[in-house]
């Protein structure tokens, strides 16, 4: 993280503020009752992890393609809906205590597997998009490529089984 400069330090900040912060939320006691507009929170975050999964596959064709403004342009908006998502997060699961999966059989076996691994890499994902995006803006490209190829498909699975995780338990709400 030595090239990223003036943002390590922020980079190192959230690196420990997001995984402390989600801790103290799963632990932190919840009222009964959430407005209406809380309980749908994750339903828009199920579309904010598709509009970043969606912006991420653009992002990767623009760059094979050369076009490094558009290639930009969705990584941005990638960053800006998995921003949003978090946001999100926090303030349902600030009021709304953990929904347990109902399901039974090989179905719940299935959920785990991908709720464990999805919350496994995205505790991870925040600085490695932080540090990606760090050399992008310093313009240390060669750099930014060979993290790029670790963070890409970190961002790209945490996105796709946010959305999956929540069509499988979303009947449980």
């Amino acid at each position: 993280m030595k090239g990223e400069g003036k943002y390590t330090g922020w980079i190192v900040l959230i690196a420990i503020v997001l995984p402390v912060a989600v801790a103290i939320l799963y632990f932190m006691p919840k009222g009964n009752e959430a407005s209406e507009m809380v309980k749908s929170i994750p339903f828009f975050n199920a579309i904010f992890n598709g509009a970043s999964f969606l912006a991420l596959v653009s992002g990767l064709v623009a760059i094979r393609n050369g076009k490094k403004m558009v290639h930009r342009g969705f990584m941005m908006g990638a960053m800006a809906m998995s921003a949003l998502f978090l946001v999100g997060y926090v303030i349902y699961h600030a009021q709304v205590p953990s929904t347990p999966f109902g399901g039974e059989g090989i179905i719940r076996w299935i959920y785990f597997a991908i709720l464990i691994t999805h919350i496994i890499l995205a505790a991870g994902l925040a600085p490695l998009v932080l540090i990606t995006f760090a050399r992008a803006l310093k313009g240390d490209f060669e750099k930014h490529k060979r993290i790029a190829k670790w963070t890409y498909p970190i961002w790209l699975y945490v996105s796709l089984t946010g959305i999956i995780v929540y069509m499988m338990i979303a009947p449980y709400y």
